[in-house]
């Protein structure tokens, strides 16, 4: 007997690479939580959390932005259980399309971290090891973001 390869068989296949990628990224958040850290913008982290000195206003003062609603260690747990949940959606066929919406407008989000993150890098506290890293991360957004609205039909 033999295996005939269809459009369905590699719309399969697609969606179980994406789905496995995403449960292995979201398995790294918990393991290596720091691997994040950098691409988790300033301006999304509460001013009480250490690693964040918060915005400065007008009086000296420091204040939190509108969208520092988490820590950074937060944010990184939300968004690996976010990658954990719409990864196990693309296993299912019957979730497949809402999580494939889902994950190319969560790698279009992801964007604005990958930016931040190449601008420090290539600022004064930035290294070699930096700018080299966020060079190529920044890029590798754009084929996640296509493959995941690939997976839509």
């Amino acid at each position: 007997m033999s295996f005939r390869w269809s459009p369905q068989t590699s719309q399969n296949a697609s969606a179980v690479g994406l789905g496995a990628l995403l449960l292995a990224s979201a398995m790294k958040h918990f393991r290596t939580p720091g691997f994040y850290n950098a691409v988790v913008p300033d301006y999304l982290c509460r001013i009480d959390a250490p690693e964040n000195p918060g915005a400065v206003d007008h009086s000296g003062r420091t204040v939190n932005g509108p969208l520092a609603i988490m820590s950074r260690e937060e944010w990184i747990a939300v968004s690996g259980l976010l990658e954990a949940a719409l990864g196990a959606g693309l296993l299912i066929p019957a979730t497949r399309k809402i999580a494939a919406d889902a994950s190319a407008a969560m790698f279009v989000a992801f964007l604005a971290g990958h930016i931040d993150a190449l601008r420090r890098a290539y600022g004064p506290d930035g290294t070699h090891a930096d700018r080299r890293i966020h060079t190529v991360r920044l890029p590798l957004q754009l084929p996640l973001i296509l493959w995941a609205w690939s997976l839509r039909k």
